[in-house]
């Protein structure tokens, strides 16, 4: 039968491409190379063209890598092959859809960058997606290919998965070079695969394969070819210890003669330099070596029999081939753990001449291991170990001999739970010399190790599943490395990571596959590392390695955890090398399949080192640490990591202030902590443009930006230390800002341990660049600990939120001002025949809005009562009872949105209690249309005062009335529609549908900001203390081509009057821009009023009649043919009149009411004015001229603001 991996990929060679995703204007082979130069990594036309649409570009822009695919232009000749409609289109992420699918690209971070997605999977049957490449030529041994893929969809918790695969096919052959890992967290991953030295053409072909039902789906981006090029043939002369190629190259001496075609003609692998050499591919024996008695047994095998496992090898090394031989073993679930197989060489003679080459493949667990070493009169010499998982790849590893005595070669594997050791290409040179007799002794007694990096225990008296400590008992294996000492002597915590190197190398292990390495190294007197670094004894160093990659080596620690949230790792480095070299430290989540950058040095060049505190957070076992380096040793550049301890990383370890959730963050975090799993990230500054803290004006707060680049995680989190069992419920308060014209969601929290998460309170939208107190109740948790988490969704790219001043009381919260209903009924007690109750549409048991006010959508909540005859009979009632309000000044404005259904719905009474006195302030029974509608009314109380909601029931058949939006302000309410922005935006709102490409206008004072520009001070108080509503018109473009911002609904109007005042500041030659005013109702939608953009010319007013037959709303619009346009609108004092014309009104503002800027050019022209006047007039006819320019001054009727008209400010 057709082995699996067969099957799989089989249908690919001979299905014909149906090319289904667009293409932007690519230009391909300008110089109009031969086809044989066309795609091979290598630029020949001046402008690289000869390398686009290979799969490939030239390069991304945005990136700035060379043959890249990012998809922002191009689909780069990938197609869709598949024979159903299940297939790859290009797409980009929408947030109309957040939560469904990638929220962003990997390029730029944001909905706006493009990629590769799997469209339309059938839903009752396995199906696969196909997805080639064009025709690619010869690859060179240094390849790598690197793409990130993002997983998403129902099946991340589920036994069955998705399995995305890519391959490689070439000449009649598929072979798999790399496949997803079976365990996976929604969000960006890194693939990493080599697909060796191949030669003529080949394509790549991606594939995805998921079960019924599963609902996976999976993106592509940033596809990157690094090294895969053939060498360059130079004109200069070799170096030393370099022989040139037949080609034209230059290549290592020690590169001839290892089994790869590094030259890229084979030259170097000839018969005129390696007949002396013994190659041993293991195609048709053993050659002479010998395998040791099991188990575990090395065995001898091909990538088609042993099937598609995650960590067997998908081709031999020898011939990039699943019909080519190698050895292997595999993990036994059954066997001690340590269970070593062993393979040995004949006996040679002493030499001083004699080196091994093999290439090694150690894949799928953490802990497998090769061991290389020589034996001599039964003791064993280590020479090589490589621990951990180095990938789907074969390595090549040498080993040089330089021995006395006669000598075995001995080569152990150790094969860790869930992975394979397998060894290829064994290569003996011409100085290994076979000796006539055998050594004595079988078994070799261990000598200690030479410097290297090692070696986690081997042979061991536990099972597989534990460890032994060193007393000789045996531990579970998840204890090993937690931070906390389970065995007696404390030994499983030795080699955890944390070590001078003085003793071994503490756990870390060398994974690099390249040419460079991490090994121990002595600090010697000549040493500059002695002199600039002060090391002593032994440090961690960059060495040469003997691997083919060019990339960073990486250095690993053993698998870690759990941490906690303190948890925190230190060292000492210095690096010294060119701007292209670097130093950074990675943490490989084994849990979620991520692998994150937390620390990195700089681009600075020469020399730099110190001291580093790198934060590690709150993490899950396992996770390892990566330690990362690349510099050009052939220079004087060097590496080198000493001194590495990890603090505070006990899970339960508790600070002095974990207790303690209040906090102003003046001096630090308190007992609050990152979640540092993910690169959207928490701050804590002073400000960036956006504003200064609650707490002083000029101290610190935390702040999300949401428009930082390239930042792919979905939320930031910030969490408390765990906190005691609460037996009693406490109010949370804090200071919170969203800011931005498209910002997200802001979450509380409550984390019971061992329990679900529950949301406390959410806000999302804009709220201007203002500081907006909160209060959420925390309730009892009875017997669980538990924590507080503050969550920023990243579904929003352009703004920021910010959070200051935490504070904990004892006690429930008391009444809301502001409620929204997203999560809780805010303290409404419901009484009466019906029942008012909390509900979403889709979601909720009783009939009642599509959509709530606050999200728009389908799954937001808002408050309904049942008014049908048999839920609510005519007459009765169905009260709403509010907790009571404490009175701050004489007036309060109380506001809310309601919805009556249509039909009979019955009537909604709204009542103020007082010293348990009712009065009525509102009732209403019909409603126009079926949207949401406002209404407010002011209260003046003389003590504690509630709101009571009372539906009466009407006798219909069906009907409802609902809730939404409950806002307490302070002062009197405005007319409707009328606003002048100083306690809150009086219903004025910008939509939050993202289907509708409109950006949020913001809210802010005249105090400037960076960030979020707009006039100096406002237009009702003159001053920069003063509020307005502003939009930042740059942010115009591909997001969002139009900025709105809409009044309430209005009923139907005659003989109305709409007057505001605007200040635009636009560049005249991006005037494609106007501001608007339209009516929008029923019926459509007309403009009343424009104005093309200008340059500032002060606050200007504006008068605008408005007609209606049927209920409308105002909408003041920013739209742009051509962006980007550079420039700020703001509005402020909107009065609308209704029923009242705007003849008959005296307050028409008709003119200017100057910025400071345009106070200062009108001061300047009078004092100029005056001078004149002085020269050629005196007595009366001064004074009457000066009379006559004080007339023709810039005036504002001032009858409704109370102040002079011209105001001067510092």
């Amino acid at each position: 039968t057709m082995p699996s991996s067969l099957q799989v990929f089989s249908p690919i060679v001979s299905l014909i491409a149906r090319t289904v995703l667009p293409s932007g204007s690519v230009v391909v082979n300008s110089c109009s190379s031969a086809a044989e130069q066309l795609c091979n990594f290598v630029c020949d036309c001046s402008d690289c063209s000869d390398e686009n649409q290979c799969g490939y570009l030239r390069g991304s822009a945005v990136l700035g890598t060379p043959f890249t695919c990012d998809f922002e232009d191009s689909d780069c000749g990938w197609q869709d092959v598949g024979t159903s409609t299940y297939g790859w289109v290009r797409g980009r992420a929408s947030l109309a859809m957040w939560g469904m699918g990638p929220h962003s690209d990997h390029t730029v971070g944001t909905d706006l960058g493009w990629f590769l997605v799997t469209m339309s999977p059938p839903a009752k049957t396995t199906a696969t997606a196909w997805l080639r490449s064009p025709e690619m030529r010869e690859a060179a041994a240094t390849c790598e290919i690197r793409t990130w893929y993002h997983l998403s969809g129902r099946w991340l918790n589920q036994t069955e998965r998705p399995v995305l695969r890519l391959a490689v096919a070439h000449r009649d052959e598929v072979v798999e070079l790399w496949q997803s890992p079976e365990r996976s967290r929604e969000g960006w991953h890194q693939l990493i695969a080599y697909p060796g030295r191949i030669m003529e053409q080949f394509q790549l072909i991606f594939s995805l394969t998921q079960p019924p039902t599963c609902g996976a789906e999976v993106a592509l981006d940033d596809i990157m070819f690094r090294n895969c090029g053939l060498p360059e043939v130079g004109q200069q002369a070799c170096r030393a210890q370099e022989s040139r190629c037949q080609r034209g190259s230059c290549l290592a001496q020690r590169r001839f003669c290892d089994g790869t075609d590094d030259c890229g003609d084979n030259s170097d692998e000839g018969t005129a330099h390696c007949k002396n050499f013994t190659h041993c591919s293991f195609d048709f024996d053993l050659c002479g070596w010998e395998t040791a008695a099991g188990p575990p047994v090395w065995g001898r095998n091909t990538s088609l029999n042993l099937g598609t496992s995650y960590s067997i090898p998908t081709r031999d090394h020898s011939n990039n081939s699943r019909a080519g031989f190698f050895l292997h073993v595999s993990s036994d679930p059954t066997a001690q753990a340590g269970g070593t197989a062993q393979l040995s060489s004949p006996t040679f003679q002493a030499t001083n001449s004699c080196s091994l080459v093999l290439y090694c493949h150690l894949h799928g667990s953490a802990t497998s291991s090769l061991s290389i070493s020589y034996v001599t009169n039964s003791t064993k010499h280590l020479m090589r170990e490589r621990t951990g998982d180095l990938g789907s790849c074969w390595v090549r590893e040498r080993v040089d001999f330089n021995v006395t005595d006669p000598f075995k070669v001995l080569i152990e594997g150790v094969a860790g739970s869930g992975g394979t050791v397998a060894i290829d290409d064994l290569i003996l040179s011409q100085g290994c010399v076979k000796e006539q007799g055998e050594l004595v002794g079988s078994v070799p007694h261990s000598a200690p190790p030479l410097v290297t990096l090692p070696s986690q225990a081997h042979a061991s008296p536990c099972a597989a599943d534990e460890v032994a400590c060193d007393s000789g008992d045996c531990i579970a294996a998840e204890l090993a490395c937690d931070f906390a000492d389970t065995c007696a002597d404390g030994s499983d915590e030795e080699r955890c990571g944390t070590t001078t190197f003085e003793s071994g190398a503490g756990g870390w292990h060398d994974v690099s596959v390249g040419r460079l390495r991490w090994g121990l190294q002595k600090v010697t007197e000549s040493d500059i590392f002695l002199t600039v670094f002060l090391y002593s004894g032994t440090f961690l160093a960059l060495q040469t390695g003997e691997g083919q990659m060019m990339g960073p080596a990486k250095a690993r620690s053993p698998l870690l955890g759990p941490s906690g949230p303190a948890c925190t790792m230190e060292m000492s480095y210095r690096i010294h090398s060119d701007p292209q070299g670097f130093l950074a430290i990675n943490v490989a989540d084994h849990t979620a399949g991520t692998t994150q950058l937390v620390w990195q040095t700089q681009h600075l060049g020469s020399t730099t080192g110190g001291h580093v505190r790198v934060p590690l957070g709150e993490r899950s076992r396992p996770f390892q640490v990566e330690l990362l380096a690349l510099v050009d040793l052939q220079g004087s550049a060097s590496v080198g990591v000493d001194n590495v301890t990890f603090e505070q990383c006990y899970l339960d370890v508790v600070s002095p202030t974990a207790a303690e959730l209040s906090c102003n963050f003046e001096r630090g975090m308190c007992g609050w902590y990152q979640d540092l799993s993910s690169d959207f990230k928490w701050v804590h500054s002073t400000g960036q443009g956006q504003g200064s803290d609650h707490t002083t004006g000029s101290g610190y707060f935390l702040s999300v930006d949401s428009s930082v680049p390239w930042s792919h995680g979905q939320r930031a989190l910030l969490l408390s230390s765990h906190q005691e069992l609460a037996t009693a419920p406490r109010c949370l308060s804090f200071w919170y800002r969203l800011a931005g014209p498209q910002i997200g969601t802001l979450n509380l929290k409550l984390l019971p341990e061992g329990g679900e998460e529950v949301v406390l309170w959410t806000c999302r939208g804009t709220q201007g660049s203002i500081w907006h107190r909160a209060w959420a109740t925390l309730p009892s948790t009875g017997q669980k600990r538990y924590r507080v988490a503050f969550e920023v969704l990243h579904d929003g790219f352009l703004g920021d939120v910010g959070l200051d001043d935490i504070t904990q009381t004892a006690g429930p919260c008391g009444a809301k001002l502001s409620c929204s209903f997203e999560v809780e009924g805010c303290g409404l007690a419901a009484s009466g025949k019906g029942t008012w109750q909390r509900q979403s549409n889709g979601t909720g048991t009783t009939a009642g809005p599509v959509a709530d006010h606050t999200t728009g959508t389908t799954a937001g909540h808002y408050m309904v009562v049942n008014t049908g005859r048999l839920s609510l009979p005519a007459g009765h009632t169905a009260a709403l009872t509010s907790q009571p309000y404490q009175p701050s000044m004489s007036a309060q404005c109380l506001a809310f949105w309601y919805q009556l259904s249509a039909g009979t719905p019955g009537s909604l009474r709204v009542f103020v209690e007082q010293s348990r006195v009712r009065r009525k302030v509102l009732s209403m029974s019909t409603m126009e249309g079926s949207n949401w509608h406002r209404s407010h009314v002011t209260i003046q109380p003389d003590g504690d005062w509630q709101v009571v909601f009372e539906a009466v029931g009407a006798g219909g058949h069906h009907g409802y009335i609902a809730l939404d939006d409950l806002h307490v302000s302070e002062g009197a309410c405005p007319k409707p529609a009328s606003c002048d922005f100083e306690q809150d935006t009086c219903g004025w709102s910008s939509p939050l549908d993202p289907r509708l490409h409109s950006l949020a206008w913001g809210w802010k004072s005249g105090i400037t900001l960076a960030k979020y520009p707009g006039p100096e001070q406002d237009h009702t108080l003159g001053t920069r203390n003063g509020h307005y509503m502003h939009f930042d018109t740059s942010v115009l473009g591909a997001r969002g081509t139009s900025a709105l911002l809409e009044s309430p609904p209005l009923p139907a109007a005659t003989d109305s009057c709409l007057r505001f005042w605007y200040h635009m500041d636009i560049p005249e030659h991006l005037s494609s821009g106007e501001l608007r005013v339209t009516l929008r109702g029923a019926a459509g939608q007309r403009t009343v009023w424009s104005v093309p953009g200008h340059r500032s010319r002060g606050w200007q007013g504006a008068v605008v009649p408005v007609q209606s037959p049927s209920e409308f709303q105002i909408s003041f619009e920013i739209t742009t043919r051509r962006w980007p346009m550079e420039g700020t609108v703001a509005l402020d004092d909107i009065m609308y009149s209704a029923r009242v014309g705007c003849h008959s009104s005296p307050e028409s503002p008709v003119e200017e009411k100057p910025s400071g800027s345009f106070v200062a050019e009108v001061a300047l022209s009078v004092l100029l004015a005056l001078v004149i006047v002085a020269l050629v007039a005196a007595g009366g006819w001064y004074w009457l001229k000066q009379r006559r320019l004080a007339s023709r001054t810039p005036t504002e009727d001032n009858s409704s603001q109370g102040f002079d008209n011209i105001t001067f400010r510092d």
